[in-house]
């Protein structure tokens, strides 16, 4: 284990230092100073080894994390990075994006802060890139089986890396002119700077796996569903939950009430330059009274990028009560639980504002957005109703509706195919990942449903291990889930 008594020498988290916040929101840059090696060994010693150790429990990934840390507080950096690499085809990412459900599962958390394990992750994947030992591993053989993969988001590059390695010959197809799906272009480069995908995305290149961005499946003009399941022997949907919850109140067809995809999208190609017919589409928010409906991650996003882009003021609307600081007790640990978090976004400004529902846009009286009528609610018998006497009406020239994901967009590819929505939405599929089309299989939130991106990925490993089987009647790739697995819940 690593050291026996760091976890009573060592009593707190050490995370590295955000850059002033005055001068973060003047860039894209990603919002975190270098973080000190020997602080990090520090952490790494605090972990327990534990017997049975319940942060693999909490990432499906089932990442050794007890080992890597134990490697990363010995200094042995080589052989952490192939222990990370074991679970996790980018850690590079999940170190950045993901909330670290391992860490509400770390055992030392139960009595002190647990071990900052994201942090760990992260540094390891650093590290080995700095060092040159992130190399392409391409297969010994080819099998001669042709695989698509339709998105490129986590769980299909996930898929496409795991096939390629085993030896099929894998397309990726990304209707965006550029590879990554959500990670692209619906991460700010403030919370990870494209530079990180893109040289993953040379070591995928280099191993075999082609990429065919720019290609919308099934939609006019393009190939259709049924071609591609033609052409090869198996394909892999990946196309994400892309169809955004809306919000039918009136004035909602006025102009400047915005998905936020359609807001995050434009400014996050402009933060990467690419300018070219960026400028004429793109809505900002400079000067304007921004109002975001939605607490999630994609809110704060949106909030981040309204303040880099000069926004008057900012306000997070959020129909729940605000949640409590510390653990409540309905959801004990090891549970990933519901309390107050403060992202760097909302370190950098804004208000947020808790159990609200809007009920009215406001028309100035051009068909475009000068305000929001919202009243306080709360919960009667499992039901949101409104106080009496506490309507209210907000400034708002700008209103992004960042309120989760609802499933896959229908039609196109999926009714080319054959292929349904369940009760849930989502693509139906087998204990293995295959649809009700033989030889055609789903990853990710388009059979799951909106997800983390450790379960994304820990998808995409699985239904590779899934197709290989299916291609040559055994598989030797890891399958860390099963497609009925979920989050542990009380």
């Amino acid at each position: 284990m690593a050291d026996p008594r760091g976890f009573l020498r060592n009593r707190d988290r050490e995370l590295p230092a955000r850059r002033p916040v005055p001068v973060r929101i003047m860039d894209w840059r990603e919002v975190y100073e270098p973080h000190d090696e020997a602080v990090l060994r520090r952490q790494a010693g605090r972990c327990m080894d534990c017997g049975i150790p319940f942060c693999h429990n909490g990432c499906p990934l089932g990442n050794l994390i007890p080992e890597w840390n134990d490697l990363s507080w010995r200094g042995s950096w080589r052989e952490a990075i192939d222990r990370l690499h074991a679970t996790n085809n980018f850690p590079e990412v999940t170190g950045r994006l993901c909330p670290a459900p391992c860490e509400s599962a770390c055992v030392l958390g139960i009595n002190q802060p647990p071990v900052t394990i994201k942090q760990v992750e992260l540094s390891v994947i650093e590290k080995a890139f700095d060092s040159g030992w992130v190399t392409p591993q391409p297969p010994d053989r080819l099998t001669g089986r042709t695989v698509a993969v339709v998105g490129s988001g986590p769980a299909g590059l996930a898929a496409a890396q795991q096939l390629t390695r085993a030896g099929h010959t894998v397309a990726v197809y990304e209707r965006a002119d550029r590879i990554g799906g959500l990670l692209r272009y619906g991460i700010p480069e403030f919370k990870m700077e494209k530079s990180v995908l893109d040289r993953r995305l040379q070591q995928m290149a280099e191993e075999g796996t082609r990429f065919r961005p720019g290609t919308e499946i099934g939609a006019p003009g393009q190939v259709s569903g049924r071609e591609l399941r033609d052409r090869y022997d198996a394909v892999v949907l990946a196309v994400g939950a892309t169809r955004p919850r809306d919000l039918p109140v009136p004035g909602r067809e006025l102009g400047g009430v915005l998905q936020a995809m359609d807001y995050l999208t434009p400014a996050n190609r402009a933060a990467l330059g690419e300018n070219s017919d960026v400028e004429l589409e793109q809505v900002v928010a400079t000067g304007k009274d921004v109002v975001i409906i939605g607490g999630g991650d994609t809110g704060a996003d949106c909030l981040g990028t309204a303040l880099r882009q000069g926004a008057r003021s900012v306000t997070q609307l959020e129909i729940m009560p605000r949640p409590a600081d510390e653990r409540p007790a309905d959801q004990p640990w090891p549970t990933y639980p519901m309390v107050y978090r403060v992202s760097s976004a909302h370190e950098e400004g804004g208000e947020r504002v808790y159990a609200v529902s809007t009920t009215e846009f406001v028309d100035d009286g051009t068909q475009q957005v000068c305000g929001l009528r919202l009243v306080e609610v709360e919960l009667v018998n499992g039901r949101f109703e409104p106080v009496p006497g506490s309507e209210r009406e907000l400034p708002a020239q700008l209103v992004l509706l960042a309120m989760g994901f609802t499933g896959p967009e229908p039609g196109g590819l999926l009714e080319q195919l054959g292929l349904e929505l369940d009760e849930r939405g989502v693509v139906g599929r087998d204990e293995r990942f295959m649809t009700s089309e033989p030889g055609v299989f789903v990853a990710g939130d388009a059979g799951r449903g909106q997800s983390l991106i450790v379960w994304a990925i820990a998808e995409g490993r699985a239904c590779a291990a899934a197709v290989d089987e299916y291609l040559k009647g055994s598989t030797a790739l890891p399958a860390p889930i099963r497609p009925t697995d979920r989050p542990l819940t009380v």
